[in-house]
C-alpha cells in the first residue's frame, strides 16, 4: 500500500504542478460578480456597472397578461430559460451562505446579483399551480444574431402546471428561492418569508405533479436544456435546501423516505444545471459532520467517494496534460463542471475543517488543506496557469479571449451605434468577424480549451468560446474564499 500512496503523491505533483503566487483573486472575484450584471434582461437600474448594455425585453410575458420582465439571459443568447436560471440563482446563493463573509464590497453586488433573479423567478412562480420556466423561442433566437437591445424574435412565454408537469424545473426553482431566502435573512426579513413560501408552495407542485418538463416542452427547451438526468435528482436537491432553510422536520423525514426511490446512490460525481445528487451528497454530509444527524450518514460516505474520486493517480480522476479536471459528462463546454467541482472542494473542506475531520482513501489521509490545493490548482488554471498562459474569464489577466460567442458583446452598442442591427446583418458584423469584440463582457467565464489544453478563439465554437451564467455562479465562492484566505 505504501507503494500505492507513493504513487498518488507524485501523481498529484506531476498532474496538478507547483503552485504560482501572483493571482489577484479579488479582481478575479469583483469581475465574477459583475458579469452578470452583462447577462441582465429588462430595465436596467442607475447603478448598472456593465455600461454598454441597455435595457431589453422590456415587454416580456405582455401577450400572454404576465409580467416576465427581467432575470438573465443563460449564455450568449436571448432567452430566458428558467432551468438554468434557477440553477444559477442556487449556486449563487451557496456562495454567499459558505463565502459571504469574505467578499468584502463585493457582497453587496452579489446580493444584488442574486435578487435581480429572485425577482423574476417570484414573478415566474406568482400564480398558484403554475410556474413560468422560459420566455423565447430558441430556434427563432439561434437563427438571428442580434443584441438583446434589438430583439424582434417571437417573446414566448411557457409554463409549466399540474397537466404538463415540471418536476425538475419547480424543484431547482424551489431550491433557488429556498436558498436565496437565507441570503435575505437578517437583511430584508419580509422579503426572505416570501421567497420561502414561494418555494414552499412550488416544491409542492413539483413534488404532488411529477414529471419532466421536457415532456412536454421538448420542441422548446431541448436540446438546450433538456432536463436529460431526469427529474428525481432536483426533487431530492429541493427538499433538502427546504430542510436547510425551514429547519422542518418534514423535509428531513422526506428525504429519508424518498432518497432510495429518487436515486440518492447513483454513480455521479458532478454538479450541474441537470444533475443535482452531488451537490444533495454535500449539503447533506453537512448535517452529519456539524449537526450530527446520524441517520444522514450514508450521504458523508458518498460525499468522502467524491473526494477520493478527483485524486490524480486514481482510475476514476482524469485530468488534461496541464492539469485541467475532465470529470463531467461531456468535454464540451468543461468549465462549468470545473467550477461547481471547486466550489464543493472548498464548501466540503470547511466542513470537515470545523468538524476536525480528514477524508480516507485507501488508507490515505486527506486533510482539508489537501482537498483545497486541488481545487485552487483548477482556480488558478482558469486564470492563467495553464499551457497557454490564457485566463479563461474575460478580461482577467493580460491574456484572455477576445472573440467569445455572445451577441452583446460581439456587436457594437446600443450606444456606439444606435440604429438598429437586424436579425441577418449581425452575422456578418458579430458571429462571422474576426475583429475581437468591442465590448468585453468582464467576468464572463466560458466553455474553455478541450482536454489536451487546446483553445482555439473563434466565436464560431460555442462549446469552447461561449460563457454562461451556471459557469460563474459557483466560481464566485470559490473566488471569495481565495480573495481572503
Amino acid at each position: 500500500m505504501t507503494g500505492k500512496i507513493a504513487l498518488v503523491a507524485l501523481a498529484l505533483v506531476l498532474v496538478l504542478g507547483r503552485a504560482e503566487a501572483g493571482h489577484n483573486y479579488r479582481d478575479a472575484l469583483t469581475k465574477s460578480i459583475l458579469f452578470f450584471e452583462g447577462q441582465r434582461s429588462g430595465k436596467l437600474p442607475f447603478n448598472q456597472r456593465m455600461k454598454w448594455r441597455g435595457d431589453s425585453g422590456l415587454s416580456d410575458g405582455a401577450a400572454n397578461y404576465v409580467d416576465m420582465r427581467g432575470g438573465y439571459y443563460d449564455a450568449g443568447d436571448n432567452v430566458k430559460f428558467g432551468f438554468p436560471m434557477a440553477f444559477t440563482t442556487t449556486m449563487l446563493s451557496w456562495s454567499v451562505l459558505e463565502f459571504g463573509g469574505k467578499m468584502g464590497n463585493d457582497l453587496q453586488h452579489a446580493k444584488e446579483a442574486i435578487r435581480w433573479a429572485t425577482d423574476y423567478l417570484l414573478k415566474a412562480a406568482a400564480y398558484p399551480g403554475t410556474l413560468y420556466v422560459q420566455v423565447g423561442e430558441p430556434s427563432m433566437d439561434h437563427k438571428c444574431w442580434e443584441r438583446p437591445e434589438d430583439m424582434d424574435t417571437p417573446r414566448s412565454v411557457y409554463k409549466i402546471d399540474a397537466q404538463n408537469p415540471g418536476s425538475d424545473v419547480a424543484s431547482e426553482t424551489a431550491a433557488a428561492l429556498a436558498a436565496a431566502s437565507m441570503v435575505f435573512k437578517s437583511t430584508d426579513a419580509p422579503y426572505s418569508k416570501l421567497l420561502l413560501q414561494t418555494a414552499v408552495r412550488v416544491f409542492a407542485l413539483a413534488d404532488e405533479h411529477r414529471g419532466a418538463y421536457s415532456d412536454s416542452l421538448a420542441s422548446v427547451v431541448c436540446p438546450y436544456y433538456c432536463s436529460y438526468s431526469g427529474y428525481p435528482d432536483e426533487l431530492l436537491w429541493g427538499a433538502t435546501w427546504l430542510a436547510k432553510a425551514t429547519r422542518s422536520q418534514k423535509y428531513f423525514n422526506y428525504i429519508q423516505s424518498n432518497g432510495p426511490a429518487l436515486g440518492y446512490r447513483d454513480n455521479v460525481n458532478v454538479l450541474s444545471w441537470d444533475q443535482k445528487h452531488l451537490g444533495t451528497r454535500i449539503l447533506l454530509a453537512r448535517e452529519v459532520l456539524l449537526n450530527k444527524v446520524k441517520s444522514l450518514g450514508e450521504y458523508q460516505g458518498l460525499a468522502n467517494n467524491f473526494i477520493c474520486s478527483l485524486l490524480p493517480g486514481t482510475s476514476s480522476a482524469r485530468y488534461s496534460p496541464g492539469g485541467l479536471l475532465f470529470n463531467g459528462p461531456t468535454d464540451q463546454c468543461n468549465l462549468q463542471y470545473v467550477t461547481s467541482t471547486t466550489f464543493l472542494l472548498f464548501t466540503y473542506a470547511k466542513y470537515l475543517s470545523t468538524s476536525k475531520q480528514v477524508v480516507t482513501c485507501a488508507n490515505t489521509r486527506i486533510t482539508p488543506s489537501k482537498i483545497r490545493f486541488i481545487a485552487k490548482r483548477q482556480v488558478d488554471y482558469i486564470l492563467g496557469d495553464n499551457p497557454l498562459g490564457m485566463s479563461y474569464m474575460v478580461g482577467y489577466g493580460p491574456k484572455f479571449p477576445q472573440h467569445i460567442h455572445h451577441r452583446g458583446s460581439s456587436l457594437p452598442s446600443i450606444y456606439a451605434h444606435p440604429n438598429t442591427i437586424s436579425c441577418n446583418d449581425g452575422f456578418n458584423l458579430g458571429l462571422y468577424s474576426s475583429s475581437p469584440n468591442p465590448n468585453v463582457l468582464d467576468g464572463a467565464v466560458i466553455g474553455g480549451p478541450d482536454n489536451n489544453d487546446q483553445f482555439r478563439d473563434d466565436r464560431n465554437d460555442y462549446s469552447l468560446s461561449e460563457p454562461a451564467t451556471y459557469i460563474n455562479a459557483p466560481l464566485v465562492g470559490s473566488l471569495a474564499y481565495l480573495a481572503r484566505s
